[in-house]
C-alpha cells in the first residue's frame, strides 16, 4: 500500500490509514516525511491547496504503529474536533500481536480492563513502575502517575502468541504498549519493551477502527482497516 490512503474527505476532515514506519506530524528538528505532509502534498497535487497551508492533527499515531487517523482541515475545525473529542468519538479499536509471558501464572482471562496508572520517564515514554522487569524504564526521578485504562479482548491465542482486540477509555502516550508489556505481554517487535522477537519487522500493533459522530454534520461514520493477516496466523502454532 502507498505510505498513506485516504479513506474518506469532506472540507473539514480527512480520515486516513497510516503505514507503520510513517510519523503522524514532524516534530522540531526533523526533516523527513510525516502523514501530515504526504497528506498536504496529495491536496496540491490535486489543486485543492496553496501557500502555507498544512492539514492539522486531532490525535496521533506512534510512528510504528499502522491504521486508521484523522485530520482537520481547518484550525476552526481541529478546535471543534479536539474540544468535543471525548464525545464525538464513540469508538477506537486497536488490534496487536504479543508475546505471551513466560510466566503461565500470568496469562490474562479472555477478556477484561487493564487501568494500571502510568508513569512517564525522561525520554517522554510511559511505563509501569510495577512491571520493572518488563520494562526497560527504570528512572530517578519521583514517579508521578497518571490514569490510564485500556478494555482487551482476546481474538485468539497460541503456544507463542496472543492477538488482542484493545479499545482505550483514556490515551496516553504508549498506553497499549506499556500497558500489555506490565502484564507481561509486550508486543512482537517492540524493542522499548524489550519484546524477544521480531516476526513482522515492525511493531505489531494497529488502528483498526475509529467511529464518530461528525462534528459539523452529525452523521455517524465508522471506517475499519484490518491488521495484517498474518498476525493471527501467528497464534494458531
Amino acid at each position: 500500500m502507498a505510505l498513506i490512503d485516504i479513506l474518506y474527505e469532506d472540507k473539514y476532515i480527512v480520515v486516513l490509514n497510516k503505514s507503520a514506519g510513517l510519523l503522524s506530524v514532524p516534530y522540531p528538528g526533523f526533516s523527513g516525511k510525516t502523514a501530515q505532509d504526504l497528506l498536504c502534498q496529495q491536496r496540491r497535487q490535486r489543486g485543492m491547496v496553496r501557500g502555507s497551508y498544512r492539514p492539522q492533527a486531532v490525535h496521533r499515531l506512534d510512528k510504528d504503529t499502522s491504521g486508521v487517523m484523522m485530520f482537520a482541515l481547518s484550525v476552526e475545525a481541529q478546535k471543534r474536533i479536539m474540544d468535543s473529542w471525548q464525545t464525538m468519538v464513540t469508538s477506537r479499536c486497536y488490534r496487536a500481536l504479543a508475546e505471551n509471558p513466560a510466566d503461565k501464572n500470568r496469562i490474562l482471562p479472555p477478556e477484561g480492563t487493564i487501568d494500571d496508572p502510568l508513569a512517564i520517564n525522561q525520554a517522554h515514554h510511559s511505563y509501569v513502575p510495577d512491571a520493572k522487569k518488563q520494562n526497560p524504564h527504570n528512572s530517578r526521578h519521583s514517579e508521578k502517575l497518571i490514569s490510564a485504562v485500556t478494555h482487551y479482548t482476546t481474538v485468539c491465542a497460541g503456544s507463542r502468541y496472543t492477538l488482542f482486540e484493545l479499545e482505550l477509555e483514556t490515551g496516553r502516550t504508549n498506553q497499549i504498549r506499556a500497558h500489555l508489556a506490565g502484564k507481561g505481554y509486550p508486543l512482537a517487535g517492540d524493542r522499548l519493551f524489550k519484546s524477544k522477537t521480531n516476526p513482522c519487522n515492525r511493531l505489531c500493533l494497529h488502528a483498526r477502527s475509529l467511529e464518530f459522530v461528525h462534528p459539523y454534520t452529525s452523521e455517524k461514520l465508522a471506517f475499519c482497516v484490518e491488521e495484517p493477516k498474518n498476525w493471527a496466523g501467528f497464534c494458531s502454532r
